[in-house]
């Protein structure tokens, strides 16, 4: 019996020794398998925004897209370093599987605006300093977030607009070109003569200095509306002259049709007042 036991405690011994070689063997290797992750998701992370850098990607993107990819590297690796050690992961996979479909659902309002943010960043429609009218709202671009573009207003109001509602709407990017076309719609007194009218139109605008002469302008004869015939005048200009450039025409037509006695009608409205004896 003595002997019975004491084959026992060597065979539990014999056990325990090579469970724990064992249980050290694959401590090591799941070390080891870690530290050469954690080297090769930063190399990845590094060669990722190196190359979108070269691919002239938005840098807020860039740092986070590469950030991601690190992380998601690890985590990876992570769960498969625990089925190493012998720990089950299928349940913890399901309750990070869970755990993520509820934050989706949760921030789907969020991811929303993200995703629209990158493709704002990808597709670039409008960059900083342009002006732009993006959801009804017209302004410089200050920043663009990743979930949210913020704009200045003309009247320097700053406006902080969620990425899905700029992406989710047509964009006007008024400072794309490099040159504008400034139209101006003026109606005349039929009394007017055409020939001569289409001539002082035309001599009005010759002087204003930031219209780009390159480009032909024109003196459009539109319609002839209920009370007026209505010229169309349309000029070139520099992106960032046409502000200065629409008032500078509409200042010279209206002098030079005045000075030509050319009247601009206007509604008018005649009052009688009837006395009763």
């Amino acid at each position: 019996m003595f002997t019975t036991l004491t084959t026992d405690s060597t065979a539990v011994k014999d056990a325990i020794s090579l469970f724990s070689l064992t249980f050290v063997v694959r401590i090591s290797i799941v070390i080891a398998i870690f530290i050469v992750t954690w080297i090769i998701a930063s190399w990845v992370k590094l060669y990722t925004r190196k190359a979108m850098h070269k691919a002239k990607l938005d840098l807020t993107l860039s740092i986070f897209l590469s950030n991601s990819i690190r992380w998601i590297i690890i985590i990876v690796v992570a769960i498969t370093c625990l089925s190493i050690l012998g720990i089950d992961t299928t349940n913890f996979t399901v309750i990070l599987g869970t755990a993520g479909l509820a934050v989706g659902l949760a921030l789907k309002d969020t991811l929303a605006h993200f995703a629209s943010g990158v493709m704002l960043l990808l597709f670039r429609p409008f960059k900083v300093g342009d002006f732009v009218k993006v959801s009804s709202e017209s302004g410089t671009v200050n920043e663009i977030g990743l979930f949210a573009t913020s704009i200045d207003t003309p009247d320097n109001r700053r406006l902080i607009i969620p990425n899905n509602n700029v992406f989710g709407s047509t964009i006007q990017n008024n400072s794309h070109n490099s040159t504008r076309r400034v139209e101006i719609t003026v109606g005349t007194d039929y009394t007017a003569d055409i020939d001569a009218t289409r001539e002082i139109l035309q001599n009005a605008i010759t002087n204003i200095e930031s219209i780009i002469t390159e480009i032909d302008t024109q003196i459009i004869l539109a319609e002839l509306g209920a009370s007026s015939i209505d010229w169309k005048i349309r000029a070139w200009c520099n992106a960032e002259d046409f502000g200065s450039t629409r008032q500078a025409i509409i200042k010279e037509i209206k002098t030079a049709l005045d000075n030509a006695n050319i009247n601009i009608p206007y509604p008018h409205m005649d009052v009688s007042i009837t006395k009763n004896d």
